[in-house]
């Protein structure tokens, strides 16, 4: 993670680390159903933000509207120092989003996808064939760029998701149960995947998920989402000590979040 050094009042050097995302009371209701409800926590830069909770916490719904696709109801974020609501087209233009069923279209193959996709980003000449090309190397694609879309099974697919990412090269990306559905050499390959962008590319990435085995492989920091409410967020020793409050057991965070399930 990138951190900042500052001095106190007394000059000595406080490091800190960089916020790539701020949330303050985010909220969004639909009517009388309350999806996210007064979600605060932060995100810092070149970590894996393992995002948890159940189908329906709210986990994606947070995501749109850290996008700029959907408009909170209270609150506010910042997401690289923007507010998603004023500069919607610039945040998406310097983030990643691989959905959890990505729409590519079926007809075309994967080099013509990402050329699409490159021209839509500004990205063109030269440059552009450079890395439609390294990014499907990266993702294990390269051989099988001139075949459609639509022979392709969905671990493919998710792949040409993050081939997607990796061309626009952004600083932050949203990873939307990106393993859902896969067979376990493909999750593994997927993960490989997900920890390269960080640990190689130097991306913040938040890894939004219910798989907790998969999150404990690859993710710095936790938040758990449970009905629409941030529960807790930290490291899993942190989470594990607020929670079990010993020192010399290792916990799993399948304990961790059922703890906090459990409790909820």
């Amino acid at each position: 993670m990138v951190k900042e050094n500052s001095r106190t009042e007394s000059g000595e050097v406080e490091v800190k680390e960089k916020k790539i995302i701020e949330i303050n009371g985010l909220t969004k209701r639909y009517n009388d159903f309350i999806a996210v409800d007064h979600i605060t926590f932060s995100v810092f830069e070149g970590e894996i933000f393992g995002f948890l909770g159940p189908n329906g916490a709210g986990k994606t719904t947070t995501i749109l509207m850290l996008l700029g696709l959907s408009e909170p109801t209270e609150g506010w974020a910042k997401v690289l120092g923007m507010d998603p609501l004023k500069e919607p087209l610039k945040i998406k233009r310097m983030t990643g989003y691989l959905q959890e069923n990505m729409g590519f279209y079926r007809d075309l193959n994967a080099f013509q996808m990402l050329d699409f996709i490159a021209e839509l980003n500004g990205i063109t000449g030269e440059d552009k064939d450079r890395r439609i090309n390294e990014a499907l190397r990266s993702v294990g694609l390269l051989e099988r760029a001139k075949k459609k879309i639509e022979t392709y099974s969905r671990g493919m697919r998710q792949r040409l998701g993050i081939a997607e990412i990796l061309l626009k090269a952004p600083k932050l990306a949203f990873l939307d149960e990106p393993t859902l559905g896969l067979d376990p050499d493909a999750t593994n390959k997927m993960l490989g995947l997900i920890e390269s962008l960080s640990r190689k590319n130097g991306m913040t990435v938040v890894l939004s998920t219910h798989m907790l085995d998969q999150a404990q492989k690859i993710c710095d920091r936790f938040g758990i989402m449970i009905n629409g409410r941030m529960i807790a967020r930290g490291t899993i020793e942190e989470l594990a000590g607020e929670k079990f409050n010993i020192d010399n057991k290792t916990y799993t965070l399948e304990e961790v979040y059922m703890k906090y399930f459990k409790e909820a």
